[in-house]
């Protein structure tokens, strides 16, 4: 609950930050348009200049007033018209010439107060101030629009920043309260999806009711849940029949292959047998023991996939375990075919980490084994062991013949030891290397299978270390 409680959270909080981000970009944009469109629509120089450059350009000679030939210029642009209105009597003492006609030529004091707020016969007027009198510049109808009645509380001018902040965060609080009114449904259907899609990978029953926005969803999830749990049903009937197949098998192998073993064993024990017949008593007792060994391999390698193996894990010392091992095939190779090299650092001579003494014994004695089975001329088989980073590595090496990169590969990334190396259905090459694999795992460890430096396979085992 609560995983989804914080995925909704996220979901909701991602979407209001898109929302404020959106906000704040709309926002910025018609900033910057109203900027751009305000800047296209200005017409150049302020109308009050105008009229302020126009009082500056009026001068007088011998009590006429003339207009400098460049500002008459800038009044023809601007389709603009003005009067010079004397301080003293009010009357107009000069004018353009493109003046209308219906505009007075003598003006009183509120006359003059009108005009430089507002506007002169519908002319939008501005006035600038000259010496002894007031230019009055008149431009075309609807060319400008003048706010007649300004005037601002300054107690109000004061107060519009605080204003404004107070009002932007009542915004944000509004569009907050706004898209969570109306996303309340949608997120509440949210929830039990995000739920479903959680309980997905954990193989369980999902039931998720199908209603709100998202119930197509909801089905589809509902729908793939059941398929789920379908295959796993069908699977684990797989896997009980595959375990029960090779019980089964082992079983009814097992007394009728003691048989043939316990009579090979005997024929080879006559005296009066000739040379042949006493070779082939001799390659059916290996073939009997190769069986044998591949029927406790699945065995074994059946329970520790069902955890029906039991794993005691103790301190032991592991060289004891590898030495153990080596002796014992010492003292098989009655021909010297296979001898064995023995390498220890000194920091892992007295190595003590958490095993399971028969089960690792068991691997190292695959590892010697598929190492005799593949080098039937004989070998020098390599047996090391070091510690590296909190490691304990065990390498079982010889310089046979070895394999192939692809089938290194093979061996390194196949997952399960029933997988078929052709179309033929039977069991691929290098399960004693499976088992140990298997082996290894339930140790916590890691097995890597790797070209030799001596020129065959090498096989390294991977330990975590308790005590060295």
């Amino acid at each position: 609950m609560k995983g989804e409680l914080k995925s909704i959270s996220k979901l909701s909080m991602r979407f209001l930050g898109l929302l404020m981000i959106s906000t704040a970009v709309l926002v910025l944009l018609n900033l910057i348009v109203i900027s751009v469109f305000a800047i296209n629509e200005n017409r150049g120089t302020s109308p009050w200049q105008v009229a302020e450059d126009s009082a500056e350009a009026m001068h007088q000679e011998n009590g006429n007033y003339t207009l400098s030939e460049e500002m008459k210029v800038t009044l023809e642009e601007e389709q603009a018209w003005a009067i010079f209105i004397d301080d003293t009597s009010g009357e107009v003492i000069w004018n353009s010439e493109d003046v209308p006609e219906n505009i007075p030529k003598e003006y009183r004091l509120s006359d003059i107060a009108s005009l430089t707020r507002g506007y002169l016969d519908d002319y939008p007027t501005f006035t600038g101030e000259a010496e002894d009198g007031l230019m009055v510049v008149g431009f075309p109808k609807d060319s400008y629009w003048k706010y007649m009645q300004s005037g601002w509380d300054y107690q109000f001018i004061k107060n519009v920043p605080i204003t404004l902040f107070i009002l932007g965060i009542c915004n944000i609080a509004l569009i907050f309260i706004i898209y969570m009114a109306t996303n309340y449904k949608f997120l509440k259907s949210v929830g039990p999806i995000v739920e479903g899609i959680q309980y997905l990978p954990k193989k369980e029953t999902v039931n998720v009711k199908e209603k709100g926005a998202l119930s197509e969803l909801a089905a589809n999830i509902n729908q793939t849940s059941a398929i789920l749990q379908s295959q796993q049903r069908m699977l684990k009937r797989k896997e009980e029949a595959r375990s029960n197949w090779i019980a089964g098998v082992s079983h009814d192998i097992r007394t009728p292959l003691s048989m043939v073993m316990g009579y090979v064993g005997q024929l080879e024990e006559e005296d009066n047998l000739d040379q042949e017949s006493r070779q082939k008593i001799t390659v059916i007792r290996k073939q009997s023991e190769k069986m044998k060994r591949l029927i406790d391999d699945l065995n074994l390698a059946s329970k520790l996939e069902y955890n029906m193996q039991p794993i005691h894990l103790k301190d032991e010392n592991v060289i004891a375990v590898v030495r153990e091992v080596a002796v014992e095939f010492m003292n098989i190779d009655l021909d010297s075919k296979y001898p064995v090299e023995w390498n220890v650092d000194e920091q892992a001579s007295v190595c003590i980490i958490p095993i399971d003494w028969p089960l690792l014994k068991r691997a190292i004695n695959n590892l010697i084994q598929n190492s005799i089975n593949h080098n039937e001329d004989g070998c020098t088989i390599y047996l090391s062991i070091a510690i590296r980073e909190s490691k304990c590595i065990i390498s079982v090496e010889d310089n046979g013949k070895g394999t192939t990169e692809e089938q290194i590969q093979h061996l390194n990334n196949t997952p399960h030891y029933m997988l078929e190396s052709n179309r033929s259905g039977e069991l691929r090459h290098g399960l004693g290397l499976l088992i140990v694999k298997q082996i290894i795992s339930s140790h916590g460890g890691e097995t890597v299978i790797e070209q030799s430096r001596y020129g065959g396979l090498a096989v390294r085992i991977i330990l975590p270390t308790a005590e060295c």
